[in-house]
């Protein structure tokens, strides 16, 4: 179903001309986020986590997907997006980071959209309150608004505590 929507929205593009690139959508709360397609290694159904002790409260903890343990980041709680409800709706995007294999809970998962460049907007200036590091801009489809999320950066940065220090130096 996955690969289905992403021939669409990639014909899609084709019809209107330029480059597009393709990205899978989700939500948190009312804000939809976009997604480098190519970083998504498989989308799942929330399950609970083996928690780890002192970890940060964003990450979950960690499941075991086919002999690779994965730890898991609520995207709620780190962009604190309100109150991290699972339902039935709530899924788990398994995320492949170079050597590095992570999942994100978000809210729900809406398509895979094409975006051209003269679609995404570079992200508003903030205070110091909002951290745009890993926004790569506000793209445009129809009345739809998406945040685009620079997810290798945001995952694979010191902050998340996911990859030692030796192997960001490397």
């Amino acid at each position: 179903m996955l690969q289905e929507s992403t021939q669409k929205s990639s014909q899609a593009a084709g019809d209107e001309g330029g480059y597009a690139q393709e990205y899978l959508t989700f939500t948190l709360g009312p804000e939809e986020y976009a997604i480098d397609i190519l970083k998504v290694q498989e989308i799942r159904g929330y399950e609970q986590p083996t928690t780890i002790a002192n970890a940060p409260a964003f990450i979950k903890g960690v499941i075991n997907l086919r002999g690779i343990i994965v730890p898991i980041v609520d995207m709620r709680i780190k962009f604190g997006v309100g109150k991290a409800d699972y339902t039935p709706f709530t899924v788990v995007i398994i995320l492949s980071l170079g050597h590095r294999v992570v999942g994100i809970v978000v809210d729900g998962v809406s398509d895979v959209t094409s975006l051209r460049a003269d679609q995404v907007r570079p992200a508003p200036e903030f205070a110091a309150t909002v951290d745009t590091r890993y926004i790569n801009g506000l793209g445009t489809l129809g009345d739809r608004m998406l945040i685009v999320v620079d997810i290798e950066k945001l995952m694979l940065s010191s902050e998340m505590a996911l990859v030692d220090q030796a192997v960001e130096a490397a």
